[in-house]
């Protein structure tokens, strides 16, 4: 049997947990929505800040194993 999708309550806010494949996965736009009525504005900061490039450059390395570093570094922001 397929588990379905759910939903938590966060600080008064709605998230969806999506069930993929065996594994559960947070929905960052309902998390975006806490901060602003426009969550792609929220996650687009967010993810412009050198601190989650850097994030997920670790992240995919250690969880991808298709993940190519040097691929990736035409995302990464030079320290100023």
């Amino acid at each position: 049997m397929r588990k379905k999708n759910k939903k938590i309550e966060v600080k008064g806010q709605e998230i969806t947990v999506f069930y993929i494949k065996n594994q559960d996965f947070i929905s960052l736009t309902d998390i975006a929505k806490h901060k602003s009525d426009d969550p792609s504005a929220v996650i687009g900061n967010w993810m412009r800040n050198r601190n989650t490039i850097e994030f997920l450059v670790i992240w995919e390395s250690l969880y991808n194993p298709n993940f190519k570093p040097l691929e990736f570094e035409g995302f990464r922001i030079p320290n100023k």
